[in-house]
């Protein structure tokens, strides 16, 4: 999923970034609005593209001992018959609504800080200035809008195999505002940020890895045609 997730993803941003610098003069969008648009279109893209891989992650990490998917294969097979095809793509209403400004909020952020961080007095070795840019932008985006997350992942375990999961009492829920409304009222607003801290030891080292290494991957691919012209 994340292989396929970055190589979408980073296509589509770089795509949309050089579409919007292209814009002639009456058009052109400063710097934070144009990172924000590509970063939304990118996420969104990514993840309509590989929520199928996501929406299993999620199910095979709400089994216990009494595995409702033994498989990969059966997983995909069972929720066909049981599901039909949108049955792959359930809550990805709220897989976009949550990415897009998630995204959005992460590559404005991104390109706002990286070259705060680069003329830092900090000396950051061998380009990890990215990295640190990266780690606050995902901390600040992550933070905004995690409410969204969790809909999102209490709405993928939905389905006739809910009442099989480690918790047996999953409710039903049925769209992204019912679903925040339901958590809101029988469990309070702090269930809407239940597992953040979790969520940010993730999230902030695997963006400050992701984006040195596309940085790095980057600079090393101009550096590679400025030396190898086409001939």
């Amino acid at each position: 999923m994340y292989l396929t997730y970055g190589g979408a993803q980073f296509s589509v941003y770089t795509y949309v970034s050089h579409l919007l610098e292209t814009l002639p003069a009456p058009y052109a969008l400063p710097g934070s609005i144009a990172s924000f648009i590509s970063g939304a279109a990118a996420g969104a893209a990514a993840t309509t593209a590989t929520y199928p891989l996501d929406l299993l992650r999620t199910r095979f990490a709400a089994q216990g001992a009494d595995r409702v998917y033994p498989s990969i294969m059966s997983s995909v097979k069972l929720i066909a018959q049981h599901e039909g095809p949108k049955g792959f793509f359930r809550g990805l209403g709220a897989g976009v609504s949550q990415i897009v400004p998630y995204m959005g909020l992460f590559f404005a952020s991104y390109e706002s800080f990286k070259p705060i961080m680069a003329g830092s007095a900090v000396q950051f070795p061998l380009g990890s200035s990215d990295a640190v840019a990266g780690v606050v932008a995902s901390i600040l985006a992550k933070t905004a809008v995690y409410p969204l997350d969790t809909t999102r992942k209490r709405l993928q375990v939905q389905g006739p195999m809910r009442g099989r999961y480690v918790h047996r009492n999953i409710p039903m829920y049925t769209g992204v505002l019912r679903t925040v409304s339901h958590i809101w009222r029988h469990e309070g607003r702090r269930s809407l940020y239940r597992g953040l801290t979790v969520s940010l030891l993730k999230a902030a080292p695997a963006s400050a890895v992701t984006m040195w290494t596309y940085e790095s991957a980057m600079s090393a691919i101009l550096a590679w045609e400025q030396q190898n012209p086409p001939r």
